[in-house]
């Protein structure tokens, strides 16, 4: 009951300040306060990306040397295979992004300190859009370090 209590007047403070924020009229982000809402969207992205692709691209190479040479089926049909295994992975790596953002959280990334009426400014939604969007093509750059050791079997797979 304590906890809802504080709840309560913590919803009913903000509810206040919300309401007096509506008169007036309110500044947009700063460049700064753009760049923190950049930075803070784009560091967990950066480790999903990375998880997420390291996993599929590691998964599916052992699904496809190891499932595809048992059965013998063709390359579209292992790459068929493969696509669904990346589908089911992608699915497994998108409930670590809780973690990821957690351990982000806990590094020290603080949220932005905005207005609600600067949160929904078009500057700050386009810099936090773009923070997942690069966050996430940098992590799947940085995920694609399974590549350099599948190099070997390959060749050799392709020799028998």
């Amino acid at each position: 009951s304590t906890e809802r209590s504080c709840l309560l007047r913590e919803l009913h403070r903000f509810e206040s300040i919300a309401i007096a924020q509506e008169k007036l009229e309110v500044a947009p982000p700063s460049p700064g306060q753009l760049r923190h809402v950049f930075f803070h969207n784009a560091l967990p992205f950066v480790g999903f990306g990375f998880l997420d692709n390291a996993i599929m691209i590691a998964a599916g190479t052992q699904i496809e040397l190891s499932i595809g040479v048992v059965l013998g089926i063709s390359t579209m049909a292992g790459k068929y295979c493969e696509v669904q295994n990346c589908l089911f992975l992608f699915s497994c790596s998108s409930s670590l992004a809780g973690y990821v953002e957690a351990l982000a959280s806990r590094l020290g990334l603080s949220i932005p300190d905005l207005t609600p009426k600067q949160a929904d400014m078009w500057q700050t939604r386009l810099s936090a859009h773009l923070g997942k969007a690069i966050g996430v093509t940098i992590g799947c750059i940085l995920g694609m370090f399974p590549l350099l050791f599948f190099g070997e079997e390959e060749e050799k797979l392709e020799e028998k």
